[in-house]
């Protein structure tokens, strides 16, 4: 019996060419435009099983990126797996309003480094991001899961960024000492717990416990809004990313809490997604 061809797998998969191509390239280590000049090839016979067994684990539905065991974030491949959520690019809203703040912060406080905490890292794309793009920074970052924490520094190792300092558990009990941060930026879990969504598309495979929290998916914001003045430098910021339809609520939860100058920074798709306020401890809010 002849050997199916490279393209014959592609064909047959029932996925899209642009998938199944990735997964065949992860599979060879071949880039992309390879198969364009290789599809008449014969396939492997261990590549032609590996790829069918993938291929169905993605006609039922499994993130390719969990299939890949990556995907990239603002330029740079990421390790993730089960573990950890899937990096998206309405995060990236989230990066580029830390960056804005941190480019001031370098302004105003001139030869002291600012200081940055990460709440709830997962596969490490924010604190990693920050930490290379603003090299002079001090970067915290926090993580409950400790599955998600050794994703997180297995990409930090492979990624160059060496200097974060890691910190195991909840929230702000992570935190071993009472010190203040000049910058706090979290992507907490902020689906209600029994929103539809859960059940459809990757959100189904990804860890539950980093996507909902609580009946109006508010209780992880609360927690984080609420402890962050007691780990704030006066004049220090908070950064949220939240859920399209909870631009209002965010924003009441900071003020009710003291921060001034509260607003939201809209993502790509025009959704409200990043909301944020400055602390002043001594009231002058």
């Amino acid at each position: 019996m002849t050997s199916p061809t490279l393209d014959d797998l592609i064909r047959h998969s029932q996925l899209p060419r642009a998938e199944a191509r990735r997964l065949l390239a992860s599979l060879t280590g071949q880039p992309l435009t390879w198969f364009m000049a290789h599809g008449d090839d014969p396939a492997d016979p261990d590549i032609t099983t590996h790829f069918q067994a993938l291929a169905e684990r993605r006609r039922a539905g499994e993130p390719l990126a969990y299939l890949l065991g990556q995907q990239e974030f603002y330029g740079r491949p990421f390790t993730v797996s089960p573990a950890v959520l899937i990096p998206r690019a309405d995060t990236e809203t989230l990066v580029e309003t830390a960056l804005e703040q941190l480019l001031l912060l370098r302004g105003q406080r001139c030869a002291v480094p600012p200081s940055l905490l990460e709440l709830g890292t997962g596969s490490g794309i924010i604190a990693i991001t920050l930490a290379l793009e603003a090299p002079d920074t001090e970067v915290h970052a926090v993580e409950r899961s400790p599955e998600a924490l050794a994703v997180a520094q297995q990409n930090a190792k492979a990624l160059g960024a060496d200097r974060i300092h890691w910190h195991a558990g909840s929230w702000w009990q992570a935190l071993a000492s009472p010190r203040r941060f000049d910058l706090i930026v979290s992507n907490p879990p902020y689906i209600a717990a029994n929103d539809h969504h859960l059940q459809q598309g990757d959100l189904r495979f990804e860890p539950p416990q980093a996507l909902a929290a609580g009946p109006d998916g508010l209780d992880d914001l609360r927690i984080i809004i609420g402890g962050a003045p007691a780990h704030l430098t006066p004049g220090g910021w908070l950064l949220l990313e939240h859920g399209y339809d909870q631009e209002a609520p965010v924003q009441a939860l900071l003020r009710n809490a003291g921060f001034a100058d509260v607003f939201t920074r809209r993502d790509l798709a025009g959704q409200p997604r990043v909301s944020g306020g400055r602390w002043q401890e001594d009231g002058r809010n």
